[in-house]
């Protein structure tokens, strides 16, 4: 009788949790699946905390509901799969703002995450340059090209569109800058029609018609519970067993598998697998497959990262206006690019004490030199800054929290993903029982990072001989 299959995981963030539960639900009976948490904490960037006697996110703090391909998105499904689908509240205040000259405006309706389908709509916030989108008698996007999203909405529609709405809305999400981060990475949506639209608001228009889309249908959910409820479900579900503390510091190839070098340099640990699953960051997974890949290790390793804090502060009734937050245009030389005001977005945390949970995001790609400040002084430039922009000072918090994510959002620039499909083709023919998943190589957000566990689990499902589900 043939032994069961050892898979090992190397990292316990979502990614990894979810490539266990699909490892689970579809490889052999008796699979043996170890997951490798460097830290003593599983879940990543979903971290579920308590501040001043209730919960709050100080990492993610949601999830998209549907997949661009119109279904149910990946964390949903997980979701269900892991029967919390009975927990999953949406936003009770939907509506967010800018700050443009210094006060809030509302974000505009009519655009795909900030370019403008309607250029009117957006003429209270930026002036487009109309006339410089012109039919030039061919699409805006050649076959299989990528540029920056800030290079295309610049020569289209001019600064302003891309300063005060587009940047701002993609630093919210990625911490980085239009004018670095790829249009097919981060817009894929927008990219598919530039191919075909000759211009840039018949681009918008086509990707927005489209998109599936059920009429009054929530965007956004996440868990009454928190976010760390699901990293907790998924990893009892999957029956892995789980090793915190373990940095994963060597892989080496053997004739049936791999061997994993576990723990620290004076008392290692070798540990022999039949697959791994790569699901770390781009520099750790190029520091582990220096050895066995070197050519893939140098393709992964050029991927940058933003670090982040989040600074989360409960206050004492203030008083908010009935949004769910703000985006910062870098122009506006304020240190907050994004604030949350998560005690009025989200009516499960309202609390009878009149308390308000409001969160600031802190730092940019290339600008992270006001992360050295320190806790206290980022709460004190936070909380003054929110002050001016709502135009009256906030009560002094009774309590509040620092989160710093260090090389917390990777920064894709134009090409990334062709890169990423030519280095895992790579891969796959040298070591198919060898794979990646992560943010780090297909997209941000909870959907995309399960998505991508789930079908590195199927590629080693596939390599080791098929599922006997």
């Amino acid at each position: 009788m043939a032994r069961p299959w050892r898979v090992a995981i190397v990292g316990g963030g979502i990614t990894g949790l979810a490539a266990a539960v699909r490892l689970r639900d579809r490889a052999p009976t008796g699979t043996e699946i170890t997951v490798y948490e460097q830290s003593g904490r599983l879940g990543g960037k979903l971290r579920t905390g308590e501040l001043a006697g209730g919960p709050v996110e100080f990492g993610a703090e949601s999830f998209l509901m549907r997949d661009p391909a119109g279904g149910e998105s990946a964390a949903v499904t997980l979701i269900r799969r892991l029967g919390l689908a009975g927990s999953i509240v949406h936003p009770t205040v939907g509506q967010a703002a800018l700050v443009v000259d210094g006060g809030l405006r509302p974000v505009p309706g009519g655009t795909l995450v900030g370019v403008p389908g309607d250029l009117d709509k957006v003429a209270a916030v930026a002036q487009p340059a109309a006339a410089a989108d012109r039919d030039g008698g061919a699409p805006l996007l050649p076959p299989d090209a990528d540029v920056s999203v800030g290079a295309l909405v610049r020569d289209r529609l001019g600064d302003e569109v891309v300063d005060r709405l587009v940047d701002p809305m993609l630093g919210g999400v990625y911490a980085g800058r239009a004018d670095d981060l790829s249009l097919v990475t981060t817009m894929p949506a927008l990219a598919r029609a530039a191919r075909v639209e000759h211009t840039l608001v018949g681009a918008v228009r086509a990707a927005q018609a489209a998109a599936p889309r059920a009429p009054g249908a929530p965007v956004f959910g996440t868990l009454a519970g928190g976010l760390s409820t699901l990293v907790e479900a998924a990893a009892q579900e999957s029956g892995a067993t789980i090793r915190r503390d373990a940095a994963v510091r060597e892989l080496h190839p053997t004739p049936t598998g791999w061997r994993l070098t576990v723990g620290p340099t004076r008392d290692p640990q070798f540990v022999e697998v039949d697959a791994v699953l790569l699901a770390v960051p781009a520099r750790p997974a190029a520091r582990l497959l220096a050895g066995p890949a070197p050519e893939v290790a140098t393709a992964v390793g050029g991927l940058d990262y933003a670090s982040v804090a989040l600074v989360t502060m409960a206050l004492p009734e203030p008083e908010l206006p009935e949004l769910s937050g703000f985006l910062v245009p870098a122009t506006e030389g304020l240190l907050i690019k994004a604030s949350t005001f998560f005690t009025t977005k989200w009516g499960h945390l309202r609390r009878p004490d009149g308390l308000a949970l409001v969160r600031a995001s802190v730092g940019r790609y290339g600008d992270e030199t006001s992360l050295q400040l320190t806790d206290d002084d980022l709460v004190a430039t936070v909380h003054r800054e929110l002050s001016k922009v709502l135009g009256a000072p906030l009560p002094t918090p009774v309590a509040r929290h620092v989160q710093r994510w260090g090389g917390a959002l990777p920064q894709y620039t134009p090409g990334h993903l062709g890169r990423v499909a030519a280095a895992r083709t790579a891969l796959r023919a040298a070591h198919p029982t060898l794979a990646l998943a992560g943010a780090g190589y297909d997209g941000v957000g909870i959907p995309v990072c399960v998505r991508s566990g789930e079908t590195a689990a199927e590629e080693i499902i596939t390599a080791l001989g098929g599922s006997a589900a």
